[in-house]
């Protein structure tokens, strides 16, 4: 059976559905859990979304026939909506997805994944799982043509968000032919290029880009310059007015670097430190994530780096860049 196979028949079994994402959700996440929704609504389901938090002002452009609430909001709205199914975007735990909503899916409720992100040691073959999609919202994308349901401007405008988010504008190795037949699909409802793309990153205040400067100040490299990183703190999100939802693109300014392999930020939250990693096209940074505690994409990926006591950042930096050299290390002499 086909993943599209699984979904179609996962959906037309349900009447009433639930679509939820990610906690802290992306654009993909949220354009993927739009226009499902309202595709679904088209099919003759009744369907809609429900999040951990309401969604951010940033996003309510996305929103337009207003689909997406807050759990809370949600439930005191319609407190005997009574779903048959629990879709859940981006991801596929649904403890990523918060705990009112995880506790609200229990053990009981059926669950539908749709995702791209790869869950090694676990069999979710019964679910709509695709690790070489580009996007989730190329997925979904994908499952409307297979209802049938005809792409309008309001259905396809998240989905071609989402996936020049978590594409970052076409340059990661799992941008397929695939993906711009569906683009194309997708622009053919009245997109406008520019405008989607400004929609999405031209938000931006000065302060944001004293921020970006903050950080890149920090940038330095291996000995060979195949690895560079670069630190962001959270005093500096403080002293600009940041939003680290702001921040995620940031560490792609290290990927234009010469002879760059492997990207890294390091984000300091005090106890512990995020690492993202970004990978040129030439090494898997989901293995040296997973290698690290973490895991994610060959070209996307990310960890938590605990703190020892008293060890300072510089030294915790350190150590995950060196684990980072002996695994690519290991990964070049196979």
């Amino acid at each position: 059976m086909t993943i599209l196979d699984t979904f179609k028949s996962r959906i037309q079994v349900a009447e009433r559905i639930l679509i939820t994402t990610h906690e802290y959700p992306d654009a993909d996440g949220i354009g993927s859990e739009i226009s499902l929704c309202l595709a679904l609504r088209e099919y003759g389901k009744k369907v809609y979304c429900v999040n951990e938090e309401p969604l951010l002002e940033r996003y309510r452009y996305l929103d337009q026939d207003k689909v997406v609430y807050g759990f809370k909001d949600f439930f005191k709205k319609y407190p005997d909506f009574k779903p048959d199914l629990m879709i859940v975007v981006d991801t596929n735990t649904k403890l990523r997805a918060g705990q009112q909503i995880c506790n609200y899916i229990g053990d009981t409720l059926p669950v539908l994944y749709i995702d791209h992100h790869p869950c090694r040691g676990r069999d979710l073959s019964d679910h709509c799982i695709d690790v070489t999609a580009a996007a989730t919202g190329q997925m979904i994308g994908e499952m409307i043509e297979s209802l049938g349901v005809k792409f309008t401007k309001k259905i396809a405008l998240p989905i071609y968000t989402s996936i020049i988010i978590d594409t970052s504008s076409f340059r990661y190795p799992t941008v397929s032919a695939s993906t711009h037949k569906l683009v194309a699909k997708l622009m053919d409802t009245g997109i406008n290029p520019p405008e989607a793309y400004n929609g999405i990153y031209g938000t931006k205040r000065v302060h944001h880009m004293h921020l970006l400067a903050s950080i890149l100040n920090t940038a330095s490299t291996n000995k060979d310059e195949t690895i560079a990183w670069m630190l962001l703190k959270k005093e500096d999100i403080d002293k600009y007015a940041g939003d680290v939802e702001d921040t995620h693109a940031f560490i792609n300014n290290l990927l234009v670097l010469n002879n760059i392999k492997v990207a890294c930020m390091f984000r300091d939250d005090g106890d512990h430190i995020k690492m993202s990693l970004r990978s040129s096209g030439e090494y898997d940074v989901g293995t040296i994530a997973l290698a690290l505690g973490g895991g994610g994409h060959s070209h996307s990926a990310a960890t938590i780096l605990t703190r020892e006591p008293n060890e300072s950042t510089e030294h915790v930096i350190d150590r995950a860049i060196k684990k980072v050299e002996e695994v690519l290390k290991k990964m070049s002499a196979t």
